[in-house]
């Protein structure tokens, strides 16, 4: 399945841990692999190695760097479908999900590897003022320091690539802490990328890994010595992170209730098929993807019919075969909570338009919620006001656009947002008064490229991230001002 040593990627080599978990198939509950755990001491090995080659990190020539990423990229191409099938194993996603997931990782390094080109500074006019009369001045972008990367269960190689490959190209040496449902594709990408690296010239330990807990990632956080910490996960988690690691730079990625806005003169067959191909690919367990769907009064039932009719051809079952859409969630925890906050809100009242009738008991610990389709859920509902991160939309109407507008705007999320719509008018009112990081206009608010730049507002996080950006980020601006001379008169 996969070639990386035992242990974890600690110094210039592997490290033995005390202890190792199981990771299971989360379709089936099998055993997929035993995964090495780490612990606070291993966590505090990482982060000496990682201090004392800051600046040898940092320094690394722009031709090492480049190539070390080229390296990467060549290695996981070489294996996509090796990487998939273990996507496939420890995430449950679908395969459809994972192939996107590998062509989108294989991307990110590559553009990682093009940017260290582009990082540069630049000249400014200090003589504008008298005083600046004689002097030289340019700015260059100087590695932050050390980076804690933290990624989430749902798409581990790729959130993995977002953060390593960024760190690399600014010069920075990383610790990268995976999830623990899902540490193996990072293993494997980390291996890689340290292989890459020495070949290049580098040192391996640029790039280290660390498994465990909160206790590790606490650790790996609070350290005085890092330069920056870039999260992915939950809004809760999140703001401990920030609290705990202030004054450190904190960026955050924190995930949404994406909402997608149907327009009175929007393509209904359009806005349906993006309702349904958003709000249920990696089933429903992506940030962005659709959950909320505000639609104007007057067509919201011929909204609701069309999304009706097209949800009875979804393939809900193996994520390993083509046809399947819709599988099982990361774990049966997972599984239960949203059918808890599905009945919840039916209780509150609610209407089930999809599935025709309830499903959502459990007969089984490794049962499939299929596609679910909610109407008018109240507010102070988890269904509406908070992530579901599952395979569950729901739908509300409003009387016009600009009550669609204020209703998206009501979350306490912004991450991304959509509307349908064939008036430019609305389009424009949408990208000027949605207060949210990305405006995606006629697509899923799930649409996401890899180089730009991509975050929230209010508790969907701070900071962006796609290669360029990042690499803004994970840099500080140093200026230098030069008097090229103090003789009088020269």
């Amino acid at each position: 399945m996969s070639d990386f040593p035992a242990g974890l990627p600690i110094g210039p080599t592997w490290i033995d841990t005390p202890s190792t978990e199981p990771v299971y198939f989360p379709y089936d509950g099998s055993l997929v692999a035993q995964a090495p755990v780490g612990t606070t001491a291993l966590a505090r090995q990482a982060l000496d190695v990682a201090v004392d080659r800051r600046e040898l990190v940092g320094r690394l020539p722009s031709h090492v760097r480049r190539a070390a990423l080229q390296g990467a990229l060549s290695a996981v191409s070489e294996r996509r479908a090796e990487f998939v099938d273990l996507l496939v194993q420890e995430t449950g996603k679908p395969l459809i999900d994972c192939r996107v997931e590998l062509e989108r990782t294989l991307l990110t390094l590559q553009t990682s590897a093009e940017e260290v080109a582009r990082l540069h500074g630049e000249t400014v006019p200090l003589d504008l003022l008298p005083s600046g009369d004689g002097l030289l001045g340019f700015w260059v972008r100087r590695p932050i320091g050390v980076v804690i990367g933290i990624t989430g269960f749902n798409y581990p190689l790729l959130l993995a690539s977002h953060k390593i490959s960024p760190a690399l190209a600014a010069g920075c040496p990383i610790i990268v802490k995976p999830a623990p449902q899902t540490p193996l594709a990072t293993l494997w990408l980390v291996h890689l990328v340290r292989e890459a690296l020495v070949a290049a010239g580098g040192p391996a330990e640029a790039v280290q890994l660390v498994t465990g807990g909160a206790d590790v990632g606490s650790t790996l956080t609070t350290d005085p010595r890092i330069g920056a910490v870039s999260f992915t996960g939950s809004a809760a988690v999140g703001h401990q992170i920030a609290k705990a690691a202030a004054p450190t730079k904190v960026l955050l990625e924190l995930g949404s209730n994406s909402a997608l806005v149907v327009a009175e003169d929007a393509d209904l067959d359009a806005a349906a098929d993006a309702v349904v191909r958003g709000g249920y690919y990696a089933s429903g367990q992506a940030c962005i993807s659709v959950q909320r769907v505000i639609a104007v009064d007057t067509i919201r039932g011929q909204l609701v019919q069309k999304i009706q009719h097209r949800l009875d051809s979804v393939v809900v079952g193996d994520p390993r075969d083509e046809r399947t859409r819709v599988s099982a969630l990361i774990d049966p925890r997972s599984t239960e909570r949203v059918r808890s906050w599905i009945d919840n809100a039916l209780t509150a009242g609610a209407t089930l338009a999809y599935p025709p009738t309830s499903t959502t008991a459990a007969t089984s610990p490794y049962d499939v919620l299929g596609p679910t389709v909610l109407l008018d859920v109240p507010y102070g509902q988890l269904a509406w006001d908070e992530e579901i991160f599952g395979p569950v939309i729901a739908i509300r109407s409003v009387p016009d656009i600009a009550a669609a507008f204020r209703t998206v705007n009501e979350s306490r999320y912004g991450l991304h947002a959509s509307v349908f719509t064939a008036s430019l008018e609305t389009a424009f009112a949408a990208i000027d008064q949605l207060d949210v990081g990305g405006v995606v206009v006629n697509e899923v608010p799930g649409f996401r490229s890899d180089v730009m730049p991509y975050g929230g507002v209010k508790d969907s996080g701070t900071g962006r991230e796609g290669p360029r950006f990042a690499i803004d980020e994970l840099t500080t601006t140093r200026m230098a001002i030069i008097r090229p001379s103090t003789k009088p008169g020269s």
